[in-house]
């Protein structure tokens, strides 16, 4: 263990995971969140808080304040989209926003450092084969904003370990789990399909992980992972269908009918504009069903073996979903 954490992005469903693994371990913790962060009620006692904003290094003097040479730093912050237009902020967040972070660990001598990157930064296989780490990584190799956000943003923290810094790179997949508060895309899905508002759903499928998991792996990366390496923190392939029909029992749910895959591409387009228009939440545009029909096989062999990452099954996750809901109110 080191004498203190910080860790950024610290109120998002994987940041928020990582505190809580921390504290668990009696780890002492530095959170840094945006000023007017309205989950910061949220955060648990004991946890230092600072406000600022990785795009603003000057707003990160205060949080990088402390003597780090016995610290490690957890970079988590980063902004998703599966927009086709993406938001302005995409960039300066995920790349200039790593920059920042890792300059700063450079200055001030960070003993240990941990970035956050994802699978969507890994090329695909298009023969199907299941994908390990690479150290090489290329904007023009893979498809979408934010996929080329997080490749840029690991090549810029792969190049400050050259420049000797501590720094290991975590690659999770889809994330998945209970206190989601942000609602992401799948677990959208998941809680419109056990109130009944999912009319039909997209054939397809993904490689989804428990975030307690990840921020399990996260935490065991900092003591055990090397420095300069890459590590998938991956779970389990799954399609929209299983996942559905896994939890359908829990809730009484109705089958669904699944549309095919290049009839949902042909109108994702028309989706998304549309929910554009209704200024809701996107639960399918060009780039998600994109991702439900790439090949989308992982291995975290490495990180099981260098520091025993090992997953929960997919069903005890998608039952903590329901049970994490249910307990909410927001489903009977």
């Amino acid at each position: 263990m080191y004498e203190l954490y910080l860790v950024t992005g610290a109120t998002g469903n994987l940041g928020s995971a990582v505190i809580r693994a921390l504290l668990k371990k009696g780890g002492r913790v530095r959170a840094l969140i945006l000023p007017d962060d309205p989950q910061e009620k949220n955060l648990p006692e004991g946890v230092e808080v600072f406000h600022g904003s990785v795009e603003d290094r000057t707003s990160l003097s205060e949080f990088f304040s402390a003597d780090l040479r016995n610290a490690c730093v957890i970079h988590c912050a980063g902004l998703i989209t599966i927009a086709s237009r993406p938001p302005a902020k995409l960039m300066s967040v995920n790349v200039d926003g790593t920059r920042n972070v890792m300059e700063l660990c450079l200055e001030k001598n960070a003993a240990r450092v941990i970035y956050v990157s994802s699978v969507h930064a890994i090329p695909e296989n298009k023969d199907g084969t299941v994908v390990d780490e690479t150290d090489i990584f290329s904007q023009e190799k893979i498809r979408g904003s934010y996929a080329k956000s997080k490749s840029a943003a690991t090549a810029i923290a792969l190049g400050a370990a050259q420049k000797g810094l501590n720094v290991s790179v975590v690659f999770p997949s889809g994330i998945l789990g209970p206190f989601d508060r942000g609602r992401g895309n799948v677990s959208a899905t998941i809680l419109a399909y056990c109130r009944g508002k999912l009319p039909a759903a997209v054939r397809g499928g993904y490689d989804f992980v428990d975030v307690r998991d990840v921020a399990d792996g996260i935490v065991a990366c900092a003591e055990l992972g090397r420095a300069g390496e890459c590590y998938i923190l991956s779970g389990h392939y799954a399609t929209l269908r299983d996942i559905l029909e896994s939890i359908r029992p829990l809730i009484n749910g109705k089958r669904l009918y699944y549309m095919r895959l290049w009839f949902v591409k042909m109108l994702s387009p028309f989706f998304e504009f549309a929910r554009l228009l209704q200024k809701k939440p996107m639960f399918l545009t060009p780039y998600s069903a994109y991702v439900m029909g790439c090949s989308a096989r992982f291995s975290s062999g490495k990180a099981e073996k260098e520091f025993g990452y090992s997953p929960r099954s997919l069903h005890s996750t998608l039952v903590d979903i329901v049970l994490n809901f249910k307990a909410q109110g927001l489903i009977d």
